[in-house]
């Protein structure tokens, strides 16, 4: 292992191997990558994506998992997910366009939006896609569009524990609905000749325990014993969302995904049981948990700059491709990619290259003593990150690549100055 620490490498996807002083990523190393695609790259197991993908189908018998598309809208990773009988979740006209590219058709495919637009509405109702209703008015604009099956989601009042800008499941949220609006709406549609599958909630991402999905799921299975007695309308599915977190670093906690999901089956099937109403079919909607430790960002270092202060490293990336550390105070760890095999003996901050004090991808990481030109690799970047890339500075968007058996397929393009020229006029 050289001087990598086996809790570290956990982060990194499940192929990963530290060869000498080398990391290697689906039995090719880091330096090849590097030098056949460039710097930042975004390095995708293929191994893991198939493991994460089928754990999750194996912890939800019976029921329905659906790629959260938005933790990384990419079509070759979708067909993968396809191919191991994964559905797919989408919340605009780009990502369902990217579904639809990777194969997706009709009810595989859930439609989400807190602002659904009639473009995206007329096209899920084309393709027969499942809608989620999400305003008042809504039921009766997915009608008009031609949709045909829908889900109503509830908002009821639970709190995750997990940042601010990612809780979805609170008092005032943005989405979805508080219980009375969500009673009419579920009417509402059923009065439009809607199928109204189910209900759905969702309470946030990055979830590091069940407590608020167990205490959800009770209030979901109250909530649907009030829609019998009001309406005589009872759920046939029980969509409670994702949101199950990944580890980012050594100090981040979070359950396995595959138990937390099996978990929230059980606990709806206990809470419906007891609330005096049929099973509902459970669907989930994860997708950090799918992506995210199968993707490994690497950088080349540029400057480092000495101070009495700290020692700065920059790369050759930032928050152009990883907004993360910015908006929701995620915390990274970093290893030198071709000098595993020594001590990380000194304490530095990654800062990218961007024109803001504020673009820090780590604030404090041991490193074998850096230098212009070494590799880093970070991971757990596999979700949110590209999804989230911009062309601040006018910094074209990095590669991403798909390794596996020691073969490694481009499935994103480095963007060009050229691309970036394209849209002006």
């Amino acid at each position: 292992m050289g001087g990598v620490d086996h809790d570290v490498l956990d982060l990194f996807p499940d192929s990963a191997r530290i060869k000498g002083a080398t990391l290697t990523l689906g039995g090719l190393t880091a330096d090849e990558l590097a030098a056949e695609f460039g710097t930042p790259l975004v390095v995708y197991c293929e191994e893991t994506l198939r493991a994460r993908a089928r754990s999750l189908r194996a912890a939800v018998t019976g029921g329905h998992v659906a790629f959260g598309a938005k933790a990384f809208s990419n079509v070759a990773v979708l067909k993968l997910f396809r191919e191991e009988g994964l559905g797919v979740d989408v919340a605009s006209t780009g990502e369902l366009a990217f579904a639809r590219a990777a194969g997706f058709r009709g009810d595989e495919i859930i439609v989400h939006g807190n602002n659904k637009d009639a473009a995206l509405l007329a096209e899920a109702g084309a393709e027969g896609a499942t809608v989620v209703l999400d305003a008042p008015d809504e039921a009766e604009l997915a009608a008009a569009a031609g949709v045909k099956r829908v889900l109503v989601r509830v908002t009821l009042g639970v709190d995750a524990d997990t940042h601010e800008a990612i809780r979805t499941g609170h008092h005032g949220s943005k989405f979805g609905l508080p219980v009375t609006q969500a009673r009419s709406l579920i009417e509402g549609a059923l009065e439009c000749g809607l199928d109204v599958l189910g209900l759905h909630v969702h309470i946030g991402s990055q979830l590091a325990d069940f407590d608020a999905q167990a205490e959800t799921i009770v209030r979901l299975a109250s909530f649907a014993a009030g829609c019998r007695d009001s309406l005589g309308w009872v759920p046939k599915v029980a969509d409670l969302g994702g949101g199950f977190g990944i580890r980012h670093n050594t100090d981040e906690h979070a359950p396995d995904a595959a138990t937390l999901a099996a978990g929230a089956v059980e606990t709806a099937q206990t809470a419906f049981r007891e609330a005096g109403l049929p099973t509902p079919e459970i669907w989930l909607e994860p997708g950090r948990s799918l992506v995210g430790t199968a993707g490994v960002t690497l950088y080349r270092v540029g400057a480092v700059k000495r101070l009495p202060e700290r020692t700065w490293v920059a790369v050759d990336g930032g928050m152009s491709d990883n907004p993360r550390p910015q908006l929701y105070e995620a915390v990274y760890t970093a290893v030198s990619a071709t000098r595993a095999d020594e001590r990380a003996g000194e304490h530095v901050s990654i800062a990218g290259m961007h024109c803001e004090s504020g673009d820090v991808l780590i604030d404090d990481v041991a490193l074998p003593t850096p230098h212009r030109g070494d590799l880093l690799a970070v991971p757990a970047t596999g979700a949110y990150t590209l999804a989230m890339a911009s062309n601040y500075n006018g910094v074209t968007r990095p590669a991403a690549v798909l390794v596996g058996d020691g073969a490694a397929r481009l499935i994103r393009t480095r963007e060009t100055i050229a691309d970036l020229l394209r849209a002006e006029v």
